[in-house]
């Protein structure tokens, strides 16, 4: 299969339009239709639905578009290592993260990976848990940081200490300067919740959380990273349960109180994965510094 089919493919179907796609590609319209029959033919399916009116993806279409992005991207990524190696960094991670890692473990790994390793080129990509997993497994990402108390089987993990989940209020409520609260204490309160969507264990241990207390959360929003709860919070869109890293960040506008001792077992579970089916130029060395610079609480074992 010829890659700039599949590129040809790629854009047309982000355009849906022959003619705009052809610009993009600078190419005339009809060897851009040439293409795509023959990748039709080739594949074996119709890609596309098209007539006078309008161009659409068929279901085989989308799911092709998938795995094309994909063979795309690892091409794209193997000319970048191939160019760095040629000029002498010696190669790229690609690094998963969530926002809250920043206030934990990352700096501190990232800062001793730099000092064995300073040619390699660490990418950072903040994306969900969810995301950061399917990535790993497809071999689009190095190492992930995840927020999740298991990886699957395909992958080898290294566990983080299990965050605390704190109360995080505007600095104006009146729960906000309090030593510690119980979750008990905030039946009647609105909340911000996480997006299971994008990182399941997150939001399944703050319900289990409310369930172990009693408290059936009322909730008003739903966001994608516990950075983006905190920010609401802090603009007054009603309060969250965060990992208490999260204190670190120095949000102004918000106050973030630690769980009474009978709520000390709600915390928020995290982990590195990393796929051993896909190597990379220092990935052995990075994962050495994640063990050296884990938090000294975390369990020093891997998970197979």
């Amino acid at each position: 299969m010829k890659i700039h089919y599949l590129r040809y493919f790629a854009v047309l179907a982000e355009e849906l339009h022959f003619g705009r796609a052809a610009e993009r590609l600078s190419i005339t319209q009809p060897p851009l239709s040439s293409a795509i029959r023959a990748l039709e033919d080739e594949v074996g399916a119709r890609l596309f639905d098209r007539d006078s009116k309008q161009v659409q993806l068929t279901p085989a279409g989308a799911a092709f578009l998938v795995e094309a992005r994909i063979i795309l991207e690892r091409i794209a990524r193997a000319k970048d290592t191939a160019k760095a190696v040629a000029s002498g960094r010696r190669g790229r991670l690609d690094v998963g993260v969530t926002s809250s890692f920043f206030y934990r473990e990352l700096p501190r790994i990232l800062t001793a990976f730099d000092e064995v390793m300073p040619n390699i080129e660490v990418i950072l990509h903040e994306t969900g848990s969810a995301e950061q997993v399917q990535a790993l497994l497809h071999g689009e990402l190095h190492v992930g940081f995840i927020n999740a108390a298991t990886a699957p089987p395909q992958l080898k993990s290294i566990p983080l200490r299990a965050d605390k989940l704190a109360v995080c209020l505007p600095e104006s409520h009146a729960l906000a300067h309090r030593e510690s609260l119980r979750i008990a204490d905030l039946e009647h309160e609105h909340f911000v919740m996480f997006d299971r969507e994008v990182a399941p264990a997150n939001y399944d241990n703050v319900i289990a959380a409310f369930s172990r207390a009693g408290v059936h959360p009322r909730t008003r929003h739903a966001a994608r990273t516990w950075l983006s709860i905190a920010a609401m919070v802090a603009n007054g869109f009603h309060i969250g349960l965060v990992p208490e890293s999260m204190a670190r960040c120095g949000m102004r506008g918000v106050c973030f109180v630690p769980p009474a001792d009978a709520d000390a077992g709600a915390v928020s579970p995290a982990l590195i994965a990393w796929n051993p089916s896909y190597g990379s130029p220092g990935l052995d060395t990075f994962v050495e510094c994640a063990r050296r610079h884990t938090d000294p609480e975390s369990a020093a074992f891997e998970q197979d």
